[in-house]
């Protein structure tokens, strides 16, 4: 029988008689058994970690994401959504739907609505992850998305490299590294231009840069920014991303990890800080790993700072505006520093990397 894998926490409530979340959980497993699915996460008591995410991927057959989404619901969902993008082989032909009918997943879908205008983003995300308006919707859409083609991310594989990992101490003089998570498809001059100011300036300060290790766009920008002014640059990436993008020159260090998940891992377990870049639905998703870590008081964050440099655009908007309108509207607004100039960055980070004197 196939396997769907149910998302969302059903929270018992003493004061109400009667809890809508748990009707709507109880209607969904009804029909969803009713028509032959074996259900994963039935009580929505199921964590997910980065440890395991791939292993619920592989095992499943299609996602459907319940109403009123908590940080580690839309980190799910956005790290299926860049599984579709980068052609992971274990989410082909695998169906994802979002409950939305009382718009609860309105302000997530507002980033990538942003993402896709800004260009960051270039697919339709509402072809990859299939809003539904109640559960009436969920078994047509499910035999719908089963008969016809898989989207098409519209990406091609051009890279066929051989590589393995491989570590360089980091110089004795370095303050701590800093984990930048950006675009790898933006080729607009001025964003490159940024991120090469941006890697320059790391290197400056005797900062190490962390990357997820793509040749191109603003990613691949930021590391020859550090390469060049004789920076220690880190790095991981997965093999099938490889393929897509290829690797950049000069790095230090590279991880080669399996899947994009423990390559995060990784990347965070190495930095001291974090810059969010310009960027498309990956980056989304490393932020929102972030703050889950943070909220849980996970090691690998404790007093990490995270700056989000929220690029002023031409129509007097800022780039990751709708995101830092979704962290606000689930009460981490003031989990990271937002900056609108690329040249306070670093001033912004440096206090809280630097110890103070005693």
């Amino acid at each position: 029988m196939p396997i769907i894998r149910l998302s969302g926490t059903v929270l018992n409530d003493p004061d109400q008689e009667i809890n809508p979340a748990r009707e709507l959980r109880a209607d969904l497993l009804s029909i969803l058994f009713r028509a032959g699915w074996n259900i994963y996460n039935s009580n929505g008591d199921q964590r997910i970690t980065l440890g395991n995410i791939e292993k619920r991927i592989i095992e499943s057959n299609a996602f459907l994401f319940t109403p009123h989404p908590s940080l580690e619901d839309m980190f799910k969902a956005i790290s299926i959504f860049v599984g579709y993008q980068t052609l992971d082989p274990n989410l082909q032909s695998k169906p994802t739907l979002i409950l939305n009918g009382d718009n609860s997943w309105t302000g997530f879908f507002d980033v990538l609505s942003q993402l896709q205008r800004q260009g960051t983003i270039k697919q339709n995300h509402q072809e990859f992850l299939l809003p539904v308006d109640s559960v009436a919707d969920v078994l047509p859409t499910l035999k719908t998305a089963a008969t016809r083609p898989p989207p098409d991310a519209g990406r091609e594989r051009h890279f066929s490299i051989s590589v393995k990992g491989f570590e360089t101490p980091p110089p004795s003089n370095l303050i701590g590294n800093v984990c930048v998570f950006c675009s790898a498809s933006i080729e607009e001059e001025s964003y490159l231009n940024e991120g090469y100011i941006l890697g320059k300036q790391l290197a400056e300060n005797q900062l190490g840069c962390v990357s997820g290790a793509g040749k191109s766009g603003i990613m691949g920008t930021v590391v020859r920014g550090s390469v060049d002014a004789g920076g220690y640059t880190a790095g991981s990436n997965v093999p099938h991303i490889i393929e897509l993008e290829g690797l950049p020159d000069g790095l230090s260090t590279f991880w080669l990890k399996p899947d994009i998940y423990t390559r995060m891992e990784i990347m965070i377990e190495h930095s001291d800080a974090f810059v969010i870049m310009p960027g498309g639905s990956g980056t989304m998703q490393e932020l929102l790993a972030l703050l889950i870590f943070r909220s849980q008081n996970d090691p690998l964050m404790e007093g990490k700072p995270i700056v989000i440099f929220n690029r002023p655009m031409p129509d007097g908007s800022g780039f990751w505006d709708s995101l830092v309108t979704l962290l606000h509207s689930h009460g981490r607004g003031d989990s990271c520093i937002v900056v609108s100039d690329i040249n306070d960055v670093i001033p912004a980070l440096l206090p809280l990397l630097t110890p103070v004197p005693a």
